[in-house]
């Protein structure tokens, strides 16, 4: 079994930090589709209070429950933190989205012992 195939098959809560109310974003389309999938989707972003029928957090340690995985629509050079975030809440895999590169960032997840899947 691949990485990704385990991550998806293995998550069942999903923290999507960086997701969009806007339909036309891809972080909105993406987790639209995953909840249509089964997944349970939590919203990050601080600036917005809900999405996809889902309370928004304004970070990781706001959510008030276990995370399998987090699924990362920010700029790559924005990733440190919330990656840091995410091994302090104990999210047992991370996954930044295309385009989103962060070769530290991710070296430190791994460190931490959560596999990352990286720009897939």
């Amino acid at each position: 079994m691949d990485l990704v195939e385990e991550q998806l098959r293995y998550s069942k809560t999903i923290a999507v930090v960086g997701i969009s109310d806007n339909p036309e974003r891809p972080s909105h389309g993406v987790s639209r589709y995953m909840q249509a999938q089964g997944y349970r989707i939590i919203p990050v972003n601080p600036m917005i209070e809900e999405v996809l029928g889902e309370k928004s957090y304004p970070d990781l340690k706001s959510v008030p429950e276990p995370i399998d995985m987090v699924d990362i629509f920010r700029r790559s050079e924005l990733v440190g933190p919330v990656v840091d975030e995410a091994i302090e809440v104990g999210a047992k895999y991370i996954w930044m989205q295309d385009g989103v590169i962060n070769e530290e960032a991710a070296a430190k997840a791994e460190a931490a012992g959560i596999p990352v899947i990286m720009n897939d």
